[in-house]
């Protein structure tokens, strides 16, 4: 069942708020943080979300030629790899849905050189405007938390697949260890909204990190929803003791 019901509420944090209002909320949040999102992540997760992309990066075993989507692209370090492994005969398309996000990313790739091989997809997870079947392989970085009927979105990305295409979905998810989980929480709610009102100037929208992570699935809730979407052999590898999971499936 879509967690999505017309003229109904959905969450925003601890939030509710009407369904129509949450997609305009997230993207306040990431319009406020775009200019600083690189450098709030280095100092959230002490550098470590560059090994947990590294990771996203290798499993997603891009080849040359191939076409991939790198949705919530953020300021593009996914899709900066991925469009040095497709090489000339390949295409990435950078998506996001938000337009300060993907300014921000064409940015920051073209003053690192990056000129060709991206191409940029202003869209909706939820309705993805690509060709069935068109796409090899699709990766989701920390943005599915964020999507208001996530059902939609990976039943989206899987009409987009070629079939043995493959999704890959990083995300915050559930620690597997309660003593850390507790330290964990007392970061996140702590920590967390200090550092976005020093460095990003914005103590709300790291609130609302904090609680849109209590809020997303939890790493058997995720396969399971991927899984009612049509995604077969779903594979979920936890990272860091579970504070990220990354979570793979094939398009039949």
């Amino acid at each position: 069942m879509s967690e999505r019901e017309p003229g109904g509420t959905t969450h925003f944090g601890y939030q509710e708020v009407p369904t129509g209002e949450k997609a305009r909320r997230v993207g306040a949040v990431f319009t406020s943080v775009a200019r600083n999102y690189d450098v709030m992540n280095d100092l959230m997760s002490m550098g470590v979300h560059r090994v947990w992309k590294r990771f996203a990066i290798d499993l997603a075993d891009v080849r040359p030629g191939e076409t991939v989507l790198d949705l919530a692209g953020g300021t593009g370090d996914l899709a900066r790899a991925f469009a040095a492994r497709v090489g000339e005969d390949g295409r990435v398309l950078l998506g996001d849905i938000n337009a300060a996000m993907l300014v921000e990313g064409r940015r920051r790739l073209e003053d690192d050189g990056v000129v060709s091989g991206i191409d940029y997809l202003q869209a909706n997870a939820e309705c993805l405007p690509l060709a069935p079947g068109s796409v090899d392989c699709i990766t989701m970085a920390f943005g599915l938390r964020n999507v208001t009927d996530k059902d939609a979105a990976l039943a989206s990305m899987y009409r987009c697949l070629k079939p043995g295409g493959r999704l890959l979905v990083l995300e915050f998810s559930k620690p597997v260890n309660p003593a850390f989980s507790r330290a964990y929480d007392t970061y996140s709610f702590s920590v967390l909204p200090l550092l976005g009102r020093f460095v990003a100037r914005d103590e709300a929208a790291y609130r609302y990190l904090a609680e849109s992570i209590r809020r997303h699935p939890d790493q058997d809730t995720l396969k399971g929803m991927m899984e009612g979407a049509g995604f077969a052999r779903v594979q979920v590898y936890n990272l860091t003791g579970g504070v990220v999971a990354l979570h793979r499936g094939y398009r039949l």
